[in-house]
């Protein structure tokens, strides 16, 4: 069977060697940049890559602008690796399109299971996999999301909180509960994670959005109302 391929970069040669040693346990295949530019020209020339493992501060390219990239042509999984760990470089990395955000120093065997569960949720295949309320359709096996039947372009993540929503719908979620079955992890984040991502997905899913109700000093409930 072929190994699922996963893009490392990082200018610390070290580091790099850190992450691959515990990816290569895991039985993945790893492949590697010390830089923006060459990350790029590596993701664009392998079409194989399946997840993307990004610092921030890095020569030629910085870890933001190579997200950028990527995401004008691509949805896989990006997690991204960095010493640089205030909120507003946070909230940064959501609003480009990051999937994870892990500060350094971190657990290999954290970086490891994020890995491990971005895959295993981005690689769903049953073709069966249809959620619709309320006039949103969402296709897993496609990855697709239509609102009164126009397709609706959701980031990963965004799509998987959709997808949470709808499997729960008219169930009272926790901002930890969505954390843990989203981020499939004990997310060591806090609410603002859950809060950024429900705002840009109410935004994008238009009068929708209404159904995603804010349960003040809980979480969210998704409820499709009769005659809605």
């Amino acid at each position: 069977m072929e190994k699922i391929k996963v893009l490392v970069v990082d200018d610390e040669a070290l580091m790099r060697k850190l992450v691959k040693d515990f990816l290569v346990k895991k039985e993945y295949e790893v492949v590697e940049a010390e830089d923006g530019e060459q990350a790029l020209d590596i993701f664009y020339s392998d079409k194989a890559i399946s997840l993307v493992i990004l610092d921030v501060i890095m020569p030629k390219m910085n870890g933001w602008q190579v997200c950028r990239e990527i995401r004008e042509t691509s949805k896989v999984p990006i997690i991204m690796l960095t010493a640089k760990a205030t909120e507003t470089d946070e909230l940064q990395g959501f609003e480009l399109g990051v999937d994870e955000y892990i500060s350094k120093p971190f657990s290999p065997k954290i970086l490891a299971a994020r890995v491990d569960a971005l895959l295993r949720r981005s690689n769903k295949i049953d073709t069966s996999d249809v959620l619709d309320y309320g006039g949103i359709m969402i296709n897993r096996a496609a990855h697709e999301v239509t609102v009164d039947n126009k397709p609706v372009e959701l980031s990963f993540k965004e799509f998987e909180l959709l997808s949470f929503f709808l499997e729960n719908e008219g169930i009272a979620l926790s901002r930890e509960k969505i954390l843990n079955n989203v981020w499939n992890y004990d997310y060591f984040g806090d609410a603002r994670t859950i809060d950024t991502h429900v705002k840009k997905l109410r935004s994008k899913i238009g009068a929708k959005g209404n159904y995603i109700k804010t349960i003040w000093g809980m979480g969210y409930k998704f409820e499709v109302l009769d005659g809605e």
